[in-house]
């Protein structure tokens, strides 16, 4: 995983970032981390995952893992099968596809074994410390109700990420805090960097922008080391 301050941009299911558009959209995302010396990395749908790697070589994460081995495991996602499709990580329990503590824990460990990064996401401090507490590598706070709004969490609940930083390096300081819900601009960026976090997760502010590039050149602005 590139170093932090980073931008993780998820694709979702959106159909601009969906098959072709999701290599087009990487190689953006790549072009932008490459001018600006900006971290960004990548979530895009399982199957993608693959075409997206083998295009780009910026970080690829996975949108889910399963807690599970290889075995007889119809429809789950197999970690060891998305890291040999090029995926360097993956997001858990993100709030559209929320899990149980214990299944974190799973995953967290599934992910460790495949040599994963791993971003559990959370939706307040004390699921974020908890999060914490089993090591992951990151940990994102993302308030569900702010998730697509538009409305930056740093702007609108700025003492639920500065306090979630807090809880997490208390219970774990080497685990690092990202912020999501929201984030579209650079100035988002900056405001979450000077709450203490070490980026954003976002999704629509890019995927769903009508200008992609634009829309990653201002969110880089707020994290390059040019």
């Amino acid at each position: 995983m590139t170093r932090p301050p980073v931008i993780i941009v998820n694709f979702k299911t959106f159909a601009e970032a969906t098959g072709e558009r999701a290599v087009s959209l990487a190689k953006l995302c790549e072009d932008v981390s490459e001018e600006h010396d900006a971290g960004i990395a990548v979530a895009p749908q399982a199957p993608d995952i693959f075409r997206v790697s083998s295009a780009v070589d910026i970080p690829v994460y996975a949108q889910h893992i399963d807690w599970i081995q290889a075995g007889s495991y119809t429809g789950h996602v197999l970690a060891e099968c998305v890291r040999e499709a090029g995926a360097t990580g993956t997001l858990i329990n993100h709030s559209e596809r929320r899990l149980s503590l214990a299944d974190i824990d799973s995953c967290i460990r599934a992910a460790r074994r495949t040599g994963l990064m791993t971003v559990v996401c959370t939706n307040n401090i004390a699921t974020t410390a908890a999060a914490a507490g089993l090591n992951p590598d990151f940990v994102a706070i993302e308030p569900p109700e702010l998730i697509g709004s538009g409305v930056p969490v740093s702007n609108a609940n700025p003492d639920i990420v500065k306090s979630s930083v807090e809880a997490a390096k208390r219970v774990a300081p080497d685990v690092e805090v990202l912020c999501g819900a929201g984030i579209s601009k650079g100035e988002d960026v900056r405001a979450a960097l000077a709450l203490g976090t070490s980026g954003v997760l976002l999704a629509s502010g890019v995927v769903r922008a009508k200008d992609q590039r634009s829309a990653l050149l201002d969110l880089a602005g707020g994290v390059s080391r040019a």
